[in-house]
């Protein structure tokens, strides 16, 4: 897909890879950029921060979490720019533990990191399919392929929308939807305390390493998050464009990740025996 004239949308596009999607659309010629997060002010800046460098561009405060929001924004969208071609739905939280984990913070992660895709499919693929068009980007986790050392809600969420990207491509692919799904690892953005935001009593990790993707949920999931670097929001945006210009599915910025995918399909049980050394090795126990 070529991005060039298209109406984009970004959520999470206040701060994080979000942002630096947004500034990447802009300067590889989209039609507009629609910077849609919670945190409005940061929205309306990156927005400002757009239009100041000559791209068309807005901002809408949206709460992804809650479908007549997520309806709203692509309202709005359309209302002020067109049909959106290009949707990146990338808002998402971190929540640290396990199955003793808050119901409050289970029930927001599942929000926010899953039900929110669902909201923008059902708000986006009617208009697509009848235009035959449009590309839609979901941001995983290598979590998402693999699993999260500390926080089982980001593992478990994480895989669902893997499984979810899935299914629109299988289903819509030769319909004229593009789907891709974005599995990062570590990466410098400030998801720790924007969680902490959205879940304040669920969200007490030790704020001690990268996030996005393998974001650690204590101090030890940083070590596992960054064992293949830790990579800036604008190198995640270059893989991100750079996917939907080939209409890849699977984005892989630590192209390393799908070694070790391809290792835990071949093994499970070998994969499930190196991963609890390593969570003893990173936790200690």
């Amino acid at each position: 897909m070529d991005v060039t004239g298209k109406v984009t949308v970004v959520t999470g596009g206040a701060s994080g890879i979000g942002a630096a999607t947004c500034a990447a659309l802009a300067s590889r010629g989209a039609g507009a950029v629609v910077v849609s997060d919670i945190d409005a002010d940061g929205a309306a800046s990156v927005a400002a921060q757009l239009q100041a460098g000559g791209a068309r561009a807005m901002a809408v405060p949206t709460d992804v979490s809650r479908e007549a929001d997520v309806q709203a924004l692509v309202a709005q969208a359309e209302d002020a720019f067109g049909p959106v071609g290009l949707f990146f739905s990338n808002a998402g939280i971190i929540v640290p533990g396990g199955v003793e984990a808050s119901d409050a913070a289970w029930t927001r992660s599942w929000a926010i990191n899953v039900q929110s895709h669902v909201y923008v499919a059902r708000a986006l693929l009617s208009g697509m399919l009848t235009r035959k068009s449009g590309y839609l980007v979901f941001t995983a986790s290598a979590a998402g392929l693999l699993t999260q050392l500390g926080s089982a809600p980001y593992a478990v969420t994480k895989h669902a929308v893997v499984a979810l990207a899935e299914w629109l491509a299988i289903t819509y692919g030769d319909q004229g939807i593009g789907v891709s799904c974005l599995c990062p690892q570590a990466v410098s953005t400030n998801l720790l305390s924007t969680s902490r935001r959205e879940v304040p009593d669920g969200t007490q990790p030790d704020d001690t390493g990268p996030a996005e993707g393998g974001e650690p949920a204590r101090a030890g999931g940083s070590a596992q998050a960054a064992v293949d670097g830790v990579l800036s929001p604008g190198q995640v945006a270059d893989s991100v464009l750079a996917a939907i210009a080939a209409e890849t599915f699977l984005i892989l910025p630590h192209p390393d990740v799908a070694i070790y995918e391809q290792r835990r399909a071949a093994d499970r049980d070998r994969w499930l025996r190196g991963m609890r050394k390593m969570q003893a090795r990173l936790f200690g126990g």
